[in-house]
């Protein structure tokens, strides 16, 4: 192992105030006027508009430099690939959604086209995502209740659902929630609004897939077990559907659930079985389709013996164009844009892994307007809500894919199936398709680990994870979101309220200042305070910021100024006292004898034992609020008139503007009490009186003969040569 030695440097300047820092690196006062930057953006040349062009439909810029010979094969597999396993996904996730089977495979289609287009990352698959259906399907089952399609038949006394106008107008409500939610997208897009993504953490975001997970399988429930409970709405709603599941469960139909338990079991098996010979197997068995399963349920008549459930007719061909409902968008936006931001959330953070993993750049603000063209186009044609699912991306990146072409071989696979006339030979039941949906969120059910894993490594994410989990489960999926957002949001502001103050010492013979309580070897500086606080200065935690100064060094200004103010009013009661008893004695002549009185002056003395100056580290303050501006000022105040001189060290460039802004400066407190360093404004401190040195071009401080020297040796390591 090489030994490392130490290497030395050495510094020596003048103490730096932040008016000799603004003159030495003379600053400028010029900015750009935002008429200036409104101008500059409307610009318009050759390149600009060609960069805009590229950057607007990505697929100008890439598709014709794709090498046929590297990617057309992995390309051609992973499509295929992922377009057998998106054929039975898309017809199970509408079932979540709460629409016929067959609008999951459109949804599986024309999405896809327009991301090939205009999206940005070449290894995501895009199309039916199970929590995105289920939260379609709130709105859906909310808003087209199977209750107000439900009539009474006098002649068998019971009560008939209208199916085909039931499925009609929640194929309307989905239609719009999904067009409105592409338009959302897009506006953000178009406003550069993709750092929106930044507010779903991503604890956030796997507590929210979890929780909503666990709405997708008991949504499921009623498909494995052959019943049919009431559907509730509103908070609370899973926990009402999982009791009366368990109060009905006696009614369940065994074929139905000897079905799922088989097709559970084969699923895993398959799983298993394909990442044990991933290795040797080009592409992995297409288990999804469960046509061998499907095939002997119809051999053997279960529908007809048992009352299986199938999912419907899939109908050939695709579905002619029709404008959304507009008359819904008002009823929907709340949920459009719900869908929007997690749509988007999930889409970008599966994008950006793989974007890392090989090295190329993922357009957050493209991926919005991507995303939106592919809802909202989807959405005239019967489309709804897309994301990128996990499982299918894995897929396509393990069986080779490299570009979005594979996405383009899926559509087509697509394409051919819907136009052909292979599904009236197949019998696709709902309790296969649940069982398919339970075996692929094997993948979000593993994200319970993350508890333990957070629970070392960071706790305020680990909270934010189980909250996000029981807020997504207890609640709806979106109301469950924006609650998880807000106390995301509130934990930022708790760890700012909360944060941790410290006394900083030196480390000897080094201008390096560390928290006296974290180190056995950093020194206090005699005779000065310094003191950092770990988050910024604003009014949610200015009073306590005021509050710790006090504690940690010691000093009650509050008390020390009290005290002040009664020894000068004791001054003034003997000046008025002695004044009283000169005009009683010399009545009339007190005016000519007034400047020979005796008046005893009272001082305040300082304690010694008191700091002669505090040192405010400011370099993690990274803005400040017209609150902490008036706290800076208040602090400097109190302590001058006890005595202590308070000046700030570390101050950015925006920090100083806020004060000069603010009326922290005036005539008596100038520039001079902010220093570049903790070390300047100690040296500064430690010098005492200072001699104000003005050049011709800079003033600078430097400190008596007696004193310290204004500069430091520093000992740093490096590796032995």
């Amino acid at each position: 192992m090489a030994e490392r030695r130490r290497m030395s440097y050495s510094v020596h300047r003048d103490v730096l105030d932040e008016v000799a820092v603004d003159e030495m690196a003379e600053k400028s006062e010029s900015k750009t006027s935002l008429c200036e930057k409104v101008r500059r953006s409307m610009r318009c040349s050759g390149a600009r508009t060609k960069s805009c062009l590229l950057g607007s439909v990505p697929v100008v810029s890439w598709l014709p430099r794709y090498s046929i010979k590297e990617n057309a094969l992995g390309d051609l597999v992973s499509g295929i690939s992922v377009g057998i396993m998106q054929l039975p996904q898309g017809m199970a996730y509408a079932l979540l959604a709460a629409v016929p089977p067959v609008f999951g495979l459109y949804s599986s289609f024309y999405p896809v086209l327009i991301y090939f287009i205009f999206g940005t990352s070449k290894h995501i698959s895009v199309g039916t995502y199970a929590v995105m259906s289920v939260m379609i399907g709130g709105v859906t089952e909310r808003l087209a209740p199977e209750s107000d399609f439900t009539t009474w038949d006098n002649v068998t006394n019971s009560s008939i659902v209208d199916i085909a106008a039931r499925d009609a107008e929640r194929i309307r409500v989905a239609v719009a929630v999904t067009f409105l939610s592409g338009l959302f997208q897009i506006l953000l897009g178009l406003v550069q609004f993709g750092f929106v993504v930044t507010y779903l953490s991503d604890p956030l975001v796997r507590g929210y897939t979890t929780g909503a997970a666990i709405h997708v399988i008991v949504s499921q429930l009623k498909y494995t077990f052959g019943i049919n409970p009431p559907r509730y709405s509103g908070p609370l709603s899973l926990i009402y559907t999982v009791l009366e599941i368990c109060y009905i469960i006696p009614e369940t139909n065994i074929g139905t659930l000897v079905v799922s338990i088989v097709t559970i079991i084969s699923l895993i098996l398959a799983k298993e079985l394909n990442a044990y010979l991933s290795k040797k197997l080009p592409v992995p068995i297409p288990v999804e389709l469960v046509i061998i399963t499907t095939v002997i349920s119809w051999q053997v008549n279960l529908t007809g013996r048992y009352g299986v459930d199938v999912v419907g007719e899939i109908p050939s061909g695709l579905q002619p164009p029709v404008f959304p409902a507009a008359s819904l968008f008002g009823r929907v936006i709340g949920d459009a844009f719900a869908l929007a931001v997690v749509g988007y959330g999930i889409a970008i953070s599966l994008g950006r892994i793989f974007a890392l993993k090989y090295g190329y750049k993922v357009d957050s603000n493209q991926e919005l307007i991507a995303l939106g063209l592919s809802n909202s186009f989807g959405a005239i044609f019967q489309c709804f809500a897309i994301s990128c699912s996990m499982s299918r991306s894995l897929v396509q990146e393990s069986t080779g894919g490299r570009t979005q072409v594979g996405a383009l071989y899926s559509a087509l696979f697509h394409f051919i199936l819907l136009y052909s006339a292979l599904f009236c030979f197949i019998l696709f039941y709902s309790a296969v398709l649940a069982a398919i949906i339970y075996v692929n969120l094997h993948g979000i059910m593993k994200q319970f680990l993350d508890i333990p894993a957070l629970w070392k490594s960071n706790r305020v994410d680990m909270v934010v994870w189980v909250v996000t989990f029981i807020l997504t489960v207890l609640l709806n999926p979106d109301l469950g979101l924006a609650a998880s957002i807000g106390f995301s949001m509130l934990t930022v502001i708790f760890r700012t309220q909360l944060p941790k103050y410290s006394l900083l010492g030196q480390l000897p013979d080094t201008d390096i200042y560390k928290p006296l309580e974290d180190y056995n070897q950093v020194r206090h500086v005699p005779g000065i305070v310094i003191f950092r606080s770990s988050a910024t200065l604003y009014f949610a935690n200015a009073e306590m910021y005021q509050d710790a100064l006090g504690e940690k060094s010691g000093i009650d200004v509050t008390k020390l100024l009290s005290a002040k103010k009664k020894l000068e009013a004791k001054r003034k009661r003997q000046e008025k006292k002695a004044a009283k008893k000169e005009l009683e004695k010399n009545g009339a002549d007190v005016e000519l004898k007034q400047k020979d009185v005796a008046i005893i002056e009272v001082d305040f003395e300082p304690d010694p034992s008191l700091p002669r100056a505090i040192v405010l580290d400011l370099s993690p303050v990274n803005f400040l609020d017209t609150v902490g501006v008036k706290t800076l000022k208040s602090i400097r105040r109190d302590y001058g008139e006890i005595g202590i001189d308070v000046v700030l060290a570390g101050c950015q460039s925006g920090v100083v503007e806020t004060l000069q802004n603010g009326g922290f400066f005036n005539d008596r407190v100038t520039k001079s009490c902010l220093f570049a360093t903790v070390h300047d404004a100690v040296l500064r401190c430690q010098a005492g009186k200072t001699k104000s040195h003005r050049g011709e071009e800079n003033e600078y401080y430097t400190v008596d003969s007696d004193q310290e020297v204004c500069s430091c040796s520093v000992q740093n390591t490096a590796p032995k040569m």
